[in-house]
């Protein structure tokens, strides 16, 4: 980026030493493979505000910058093309950059306000799942992302620790538990809890039919389902505080919470606040309320209170149940409010799936309604779906992937591939079993973030966990590479490199190189983990067919052999920095 604004800055001030007419911006682009050059200035847009031809255009842009400019050392011109071919002292003075920046691509600048990144965000009435993995590794990456470009960043979840599902599960424990709890079970709590939501669904299916087949109607009898009114009793019940509710709802919860806790520490994410529904949903309430009093909601004849958004293209939208009881957008209207009260924001980003798009376009718009300016500044960050190859998951029927098994079962598929590859002579057993770990994670968060956000994945485990390939272990491979090399080498790698002549694949792997600050930016302007994953693959493609082609450490001078090593370091600090944006772990040995 900063090249581009350097030479920006040069082409503005030849058009207006030339032309008089002012011009600030040019597009740039790669320089096709096929033409000699390192950046490309696109000339067609100019031609017409100047009133001349490419060819003149681009004598006078490239002459000026050969002269002005110790970066550019010569031009061609294709058609409507002005292809840059940048000096050779040039790389070399952006390698020592490089080596002198440990977080090489990350922002210097400090903005003053906090970003917000909501993601995760559990019900506490089942375990995580691969759902919400991919949603914890699209936060956390966004959310490193981020603060590389310069934010100060509120990792934070909203824990839907309230509502109709979590007394699904408690009535279910009550009824059918007999006093089972994770000690006596041997299962993580956030399992058992899960175990009889299941359960729940499993009793309330049997109560639906066995109605439906005294002539009741489908739709009458999953309304007087005898278990689903006692879930319903039970949350009215904890709305009104009764204590021996509320005593069973905190112990089950605090089941969930340490499952949680162990989920999120082998997955690799932590957060810096937490917000609980059971608290904010409260806030939301009241505000409703004043909503309600101020004439921008309105109460059906039942009690209910909705908000008409047919002006805003949209329909009515329930805020209050008729009984009171608030709805999921009463909280999200409590949690907004709540956190800018907590922090000087920005943005707030909300990590949620595609299937909540209407759900956050109203909260916003009803934000506004209630008079926060601060609505402008809040964005839904919508992915789509991950599924199996043999379809969609169904929590309630207990037909998911559990994320503690799919860590488990990625970490003893690298075990597999990696004792086939027999390649880790000299480790103990501990330190095989964290480095499967290590590839078997970058697999799986490699796999789901290399995909654009919006887009649904199909996951399959073992295509993940290949050693070649657009794939986490495949980087991770040659990352190890570069640290072996590294550990070979016997001479001071310090010096400065001055005379070495770049040849066409070093000159094409310092431009790979370069252009990861840029990436990064694109990365935190989109919220967009993948620009920096296809960064890595194909920063490592173009290190590999150097690698193949040019020894590193054999029959050099010692000048080539300074540089080469320099640049294998610089080409491995990049890729330890785009994989600790995604939240993977990079080993020094493979």
């Amino acid at each position: 980026m900063r090249i581009k604004q350097s030479l920006s800055d040069q082409i503005s001030k030849c058009i207006a030493e030339n032309y008089d007419v002012p011009v600030q911006e040019f597009e740039f682009q790669a320089t096709r493979k096929e033409f000699r050059g390192d950046l490309t200035v696109v000339l067609f847009p100019l031609l017409k505000k100047l009133r001349t031809n490419p060819k003149d255009l681009g004598l006078i842009i490239g002459d000026h910058l050969k002269k002005n400019t110790d970066l550019v050392e010569d031009f061609a011109i294709i058609q409507g093309f002005l292809n840059l071919i940048f000096s050779n002292d040039h790389f070399l003075d952006h390698l020592n950059e490089i080596r002198k920046d440990e977080k090489y691509g990350f922002s210097k600048t400090k903005h003053p306000k906090e970003v917000i990144v909501e993601f995760s965000s559990p019900n506490t009435n089942k375990p995580l799942h691969l759902g919400h993995i991919r949603n914890n590794l699209l936060g956390f990456s966004v959310s490193r992302i981020l603060e590389a470009n310069g934010h100060s960043v509120v990792k934070t979840q909203i824990i839907n620790d309230r509502g109709i599902h979590i007394c699904k599960s408690m009535v279910a424990w009550q009824k059918y538990s007999d006093g089972e709890t994770p000690e006596s079970s041997g299962l993580k709590g956030d399992n058992l809890v899960g175990k009889y939501y299941v359960k729940f669904d499993e009793m309330y299916r049997a109560e639906v039919q066995n109605l439906k087949e005294k002539g009741h109607s489908e739709k009458e009898a999953a309304r007087e389902a005898p278990i689903l009114k006692e879930a319903q009793e039970m949350l009215k019940k904890w709305e009104d505080g009764d204590e021996a509710v509320m005593s069973l709802w905190n112990k089950m919860n605090n089941w969930v919470y340490a499952g949680f806790r162990a989920t999120y520490q082998d997955l690799g994410v932590h957060f810096d606040k937490n917000y609980f529904e059971s608290e904010t949903y409260l806030v939301g309430r009241s505000f409703v309320k004043k909503g309600l009093k101020e004439g921008y909601f309105f109460e059906k004849e039942d009690g209910s209170v909705w908000v008409d958004l047919s002006d805003e293209g949209l329909d009515e939208k329930l805020l209050l149940r008729a009984d009171g009881t608030a709805v999921y957008i009463t909280q999200d209207i409590g949690t907004a409010i709540e956190r800018v009260k907590d922090y000087n924001i920005d943005k707030m980003v909300y990590t949620v799936g595609n299937e909540q798009d209407y759900h956050f376009k109203v909260l916003f718009i009803i934000l506004k309604k209630l008079g926060f300016d601060w609505a402008d500044q809040l964005y839904h960050l919508s992915y789509g779906m991950v599924n199996l190859p043999e379809g969609k998951m169904k929590s309630r029927e207990g037909k998911v992937v559990d994320a503690d098994d799919l860590m488990k079962e990625m970490t003893n598929t690298a075990q597999e591939i990696g004792e086939e590859l027999g390649k880790l002579e000299g480790y103990d057993e501990v330190q095989k079993l964290k480095l499967f770990r290590e590839i078997g994670l970058a697999a799986l968060k490699y796999f789901i973030l290399k995909v654009e956000p919006t887009k649904n994945i199909i996951f399959n485990p073992k295509e993940s966990v290949d050693f070649q390939g657009n794939t986490g272990p495949f980087i991770q491979y040659t990352y190890a590479r570069i640290q072996s090399i590294l550990r070979k080498t016997t001479f001071n790698i310090d010096e400065k490199v001055s005379d070495h002549q770049l040849n066409t694949k070093e000159r094409e792997l310092m431009k790979s190189m370069m252009e990861f600050p840029e990436t990064v930016q694109q990365a935190g302007e989109q919220q967009n983990p993948a620009l920096i994953a296809n960064f890595s693959y194909e920063l490592v493609k173009k290190f590999n067919s150097f690698y193949q082609e040019h020894p590193i450490l054999g029959d050099n001078d010692h000048t080539t052999k300074v540089f080469r090593v320099q640049l294998a370091k610089s080409v491995g600090q990049t890729i330890e920095n785009a994989f600790y944006l995604l939240g993977i772990n990079v080993p020094e040995r493979m």
